[in-house]
């Protein structure tokens, strides 16, 4: 019997062996210098993320996670305070409302993009304020690559007065379709360089972008525990640094961002044909793609209503897979005391059950790719 082909859901070696002797010039340069924290090359990549990311300020923190809390801790959202967002993402969205003392009011997703469905969302606000809540913001989340409809949200935050922090931990380089990129539009964006994503760093970074001076160097003070001069602190911050190490790995990689981000396109249009040509499309829903946007595809979503079996499948026959967000945070036991139960957000809880994310890394070959939909096509032959 001969053995299935090998496509892992990510191999970060064949993205590091072309960089290697770059990056690791680079990280002897940082050794031998021995000034590890806040250097020119978190100054450099701050720069150039900025600039990226459609913004004028950078601040380089440890990780994505304290980007969303050092956001938070800017705007003063603290205790007795609530945010809006979303039950569909990752855990660090929803847990630095709390960390921060607030509470998550938590809005059902759009089924299509899995992002905030901005049409529900003014009803949540206004149910909200008629209870008494203070809502200070929205923390909308650029879920798999692709933005929420941020023309829309923008209108409703102004109009209530709220806040708007962007969560692109897995958005970096998407764009809306008036070509305005993830972190550009809110008061403040943040980033994650976690090693899976599209621009990953060695080991845990993040950064914070925003076009307010003001915000800008209240949050440079917050991630050095509120410190402006050295040992005066105006306020309570958090030891929030990106560590210079990280940022010229970062600086290097971020060069080559657009080359992997069209790769990740180029992979994600050749699963479309390839699934419509095995006749698949009656048996699973590929991701939605917003017309004009530019979705960078950190992860490429189908859904299922026998995804479990199907994951086995794949995996029996050599194939990579990962079940992002199995429960959604409104059934999370943590924040029972929200008060939530089944049924509150469907969509929400139906993404949960039913979606699967295949590999699309950009060093993929055609011959993998092609496996991968015969895999899933062998599957449901004759279901």
């Amino acid at each position: 019997m001969s053995t299935p082909m090998q496509v892992p859901l990510l191999d970060l070696k064949l993205q590091y062996q072309p960089l290697k002797t770059e990056l690791l010039t680079a990280i002897e340069k940082v050794c031998d210098s021995q000034a590890f924290i806040l250097g020119a090359g978190v100054r450099s990549l701050e720069a150039h993320v900025a600039a990226y990311s459609g913004c004028s300020h950078g601040i380089g923190v440890s990780s994505g996670t304290d980007a969303l809390l050092a956001a938070l801790m800017a705007l003063d959202i603290g205790p007795g305070d609530a945010v809006l967002t979303t039950p569909y993402t990752f855990f660090a969205t929803a847990g630095t409302i709390v960390r921060a003392g607030a509470r998550p009011v938590f809005v059902d997703i759009d089924p299509a993009t899995y992002n905030l469905d901005v049409n529900t969302m003014e009803e949540a606000i206004l149910r909200e304020q008629k209870k008494g809540t203070r809502l200070k913001a929205i923390m909308p989340v650029h879920l798999y690559g692709q933005m929420v409809d941020m023309d829309s949200l923008m209108v409703i935050a102004k109009r209530h007065r709220l806040k708007v922090i962007e969560d692109a931990a897995q958005a970096i380089g998407a764009a809306d379709a008036k070509g305005r990129p993830a972190c550009s539009i809110g008061d403040i964006g943040c980033l994650s360089f976690f090693p899976t994503k599209n621009l990953g760093a060695f080991g845990d970074a993040g950064m914070c972008v925003t076009n307010d001076v003001a915000l800008a160097q209240k949050l440079a003070m917050i991630r050095v525990h509120g410190m402006e001069p050295k040992y005066y602190h105006a306020l309570v911050g958090g030891n929030f640094r990106i560590d210079e190490l990280q940022a010229v790995v970062l600086d290097i990689k971020l060069k080559h961002l657009d080359d992997w981000s069209r790769s990740r396109q180029e992979n994600a249009c050749f699963y479309f044909g390839a699934f419509d040509r095995a006749g698949l499309k009656e048996k699973i829903t590929l991701p939605a793609a917003l017309p004009g946007v530019r979705h960078i595809y950190n992860q490429f979503i189908i859904r299922s209503s026998e995804r479990d079996a199907l994951r086995a499948h794949l995996s029996a026959n050599g194939v990579g897979s990962e079940i992002y967000y199995p429960v959604p945070l409104h059934l999370q036991q943590c924040f029972a005391s929200l008060g939530h139960k089944v049924g509150d957000f469907p969509h929400s809880e139906r993404a949960a059950l039913e979606t699967i994310a295949l590999p699309i890394f950009p060093e993929l070959k055609e011959d993998q790719l092609q496996y991968v939909v015969d895999v899933i096509a062998a599957f449901f032959k004759g279901r």
